[in-house]
């Protein structure tokens, strides 16, 4: 599949989504894109083919990836005057990657299928490293035989890809990846200033903890980011609080009780309150840093 030179739509060339469609492109398949911004020059350079809507991207391609920032963008995208629905003709696939409400997911999908396509929700782990290095988790909600077709696909943007359940299991799966980071960077977070405070060095001690039962990819990236003072965006707060607005939305909707997902999602209201909402997640310790008076580090 990957050698078969497959008509490919992207619409979202964001800080992941760009490097996601380059790998589709690299791989050696036709890619049509669309975009809010402007085509980033290695895509438009490597061959990709711009469309001035989604409509033309879906008209063009058998197979449409979306990787939007909220359910708003999506809804949009697809239903919108020009979306991707107009265009589409029976027997193609929308991939939509972005990370969005699960319930409308369910309604996005039986609307697209009523047009004789298969819809899969598809939102991605792993921000924009992973986007980069191919190396994203990839949680997928959908039907077994347009999760099959599509694999080899996933395959080339990510290296963990897991077919979840039906339409918007995918999404469900994201919220919950979502509340587990968010609730790991304040633990993280709360310890590094703890630390610090106590006059220990943040440093040493996230080196001691990487060795013990505390050790975890958040301590040992975004720990790193707080100790130097690294808050460039690999996933920005402001998109990290859509992400558990949608879990405390969903939990209300189930009678589900969410205590310390509220509790994170506000400390990340109190970063975007101070500014911070264009930095990277990790940067949710500087609500905690607010709080205590104390940074973990000297700013670099």
């Amino acid at each position: 599949m990957t050698k078969s030179g497959l008509k490919l739509g992207f619409i979202g060339l964001g800080i992941m989504g760009s490097p996601m469609a380059g790998h589709l492109l690299k791989a050696g398949h036709m890619l049509f894109v669309n975009t809010r911004g402007k085509v980033p020059e290695e895509l438009a350079q490597s061959g990709a083919t711009i469309c001035t809507t989604a409509q033309g991207v879906a008209q063009r391609a058998d197979i449409i990836f979306l990787m939007l920032p909220d359910t708003p963008d999506v809804e949009l995208v697809l239903f919108g005057a020009d979306g991707v629905a107009s265009g589409l003709s029976a027997g193609k696939t929308v991939v939509d990657c972005s990370s969005i409400d699960p319930l409308a997911t369910k309604t996005f999908a039986q609307k697209i299928k009523a047009l004789g396509c298969d819809y899969l929700d598809a939102p991605v782990s792993g921000g924009e490293v992973g986007a980069k290095a191919a190396s994203l988790t990839i949680m997928v909600g959908g039907e077994q035989p347009a999760f099959d077709r599509i694999k080899p696909l996933f395959e080339l943007m990510g290296k963990n890809v897991t077919l979840v359940g039906g339409a918007g299991d995918g999404q469900v799966c994201k919220v919950a990846n979502q509340i587990i980071v968010a609730l790991n960077i304040a633990a993280v977070g709360e310890a590094l200033v703890f630390a610090s405070k106590a006059g220990a060095d943040p440093a040493k001690v996230r080196e001691a903890l990487m060795g013990g039962f505390a050790a975890s990819r958040i301590l040992e990236v975004h720990g790193e980011r707080m100790i130097k003072r690294t808050f460039a965006p690999g996933f920005r707060i402001a998109l990290h609080q859509k992400d558990l607005n949608l879990a405390l939305q969903s939990a209300r909707a189930l009678g589900v009780a969410l205590p310390q997902t509220a509790n994170a999602a506000q400390l990340m209201q109190s970063c975007a309150a101070l500014g911070h909402g264009q930095a990277d997640h990790s940067a949710l310790v500087l609500a905690l840093e607010n709080m205590a008076q104390h940074p973990v580090a000297p700013g670099a």
